[in-house]
């Protein structure tokens, strides 16, 4: 079904479109649940979007042996060993996003989105693996079997898909002017999975409206945190040094003494350890910012081959590679 389409619906809309893609969501039940029925059984809320254009046909992307990328690329090498990526994403590759995958998987501190309703409350997350390989990801939202010391044998479930549908990364310029002080960028998304009627009661509970508009600040590895701002949000504590993303040169300087800077270039979060801020702007992307997002809208009461057949998630992943009641029928497991 592919990236959407856009168009501006007011000539004044200041706006520019970065990049365009792909954007999946999905949900962790806690560790030994077998379903989920509430945000309190929830572990982990996951993006992974898939940029396929934008202003650069080429977007760089942190070295494939580095961070969590390495150790998997090192394990498929080696079966037998056990090869932990702790590190951040460092180094550089060009990878071209119209000939090739890239994938962006990304945890959110909170298990929900940012709350339509509070516009002013951030919410952080970080890019947990940045890869070329659609394995990669696959495997990332298996579950699996564990033992601990403390608790014994422990059972981690698989990811859920809860959400499907396009994004765009844009430049917005503020309406006092188009100084670089008053521009920011926005992640805005519009959902084609659950369709219009199927019920979406996953989504309401993890803020996943049918569609929405964040501004996104990307934090700076080299600027330590206030006192102030840690203790306003505890779900904001921030990656430990070693797991930071070391950005090149060229990307770490437009940070400078900036605490956060706007996700211009995107490139920022093509490495590993890139820590942002998501802040609710609206769930109406035209009346917001005078851009109307199209996706390919799937009519209610499709039977589920129909939905699979459309469905670019299951498309990239497989039909097996995760449970997709919550995305299809809107209802928990």
């Amino acid at each position: 079904m592919g990236q959407g389409e856009e168009n501006k619906t007011r000539e004044e809309a200041s706006v520019e479109i970065q990049e365009r893609g792909e954007i999946f969501l999905f949900y962790r039940p806690k560790v030994d649940k077998e379903e989920a029925h509430g945000t309190e059984d929830v572990q982990r809320l996951y993006l992974v979007l898939r940029p396929e254009s934008g202003e650069r046909s080429v977007e760089e992307k942190q070295d494939p042996h580095s961070g969590k990328e390495g150790a998997k690329r090192q394990a498929d090498e080696d079966a037998n060993q056990k090869v932990e990526g702790d590190g951040g994403g460092h180094g550089t590759q060009e990878v071209n996003i119209e000939k090739q995958p890239l994938l962006r998987f990304i945890v959110m501190g909170r298990k929900t989105l940012p709350d339509p309703a509070k516009k002013s409350t951030p919410y952080w997350g970080f890019v947990e693996m940045v890869t070329t390989e659609i394995e990669h990801v696959k495997s990332a939202l298996k579950g699996g079997e564990y033992e601990t010391a403390t608790r014994g044998h422990r059972h981690l479930p698989d990811s859920r898909a809860v959400g499907e549908g396009v994004y765009r990364i844009l430049r917005h310029d503020h309406p006092a002017g188009k100084s670089s002080r008053n521009r920011h960028t926005h992640l805005v998304y519009k959902l084609e999975f659950p369709a219009e009627g199927e019920q979406e009661e996953p989504q309401e509970a993890l803020n996943i409206t049918r569609e929405a508009s964040f501004i996104i600040q990307i934090k700076n590895p080299e600027q330590q945190q206030s006192s102030s701002s840690s203790s306003s949000s505890s779900s904001f504590r921030g990656l430990q040094k070693k797991r930071k993303a070391s950005f090149p040169a060229h990307l770490q300087g437009l940070l400078g003494n900036k605490r956060f800077h706007p996700a211009d270039p995107p490139d920022f979060l093509n490495y590993e350890g890139c820590e942002f801020l998501l802040i609710s702007a609206s769930d109406n992307i035209e009346q917001e910012l005078g851009l109307e997002l199209k996706a390919e809208q799937i009519h209610e009461g499709c039977t589920l081959q129909q939905a699979e057949e459309c469905s670019d998630l299951v498309k990239t992943f497989g039909e097996s590679a995760v449970p997709t009641r919550p995305l299809f029928k809107g209802t928990w497991l």
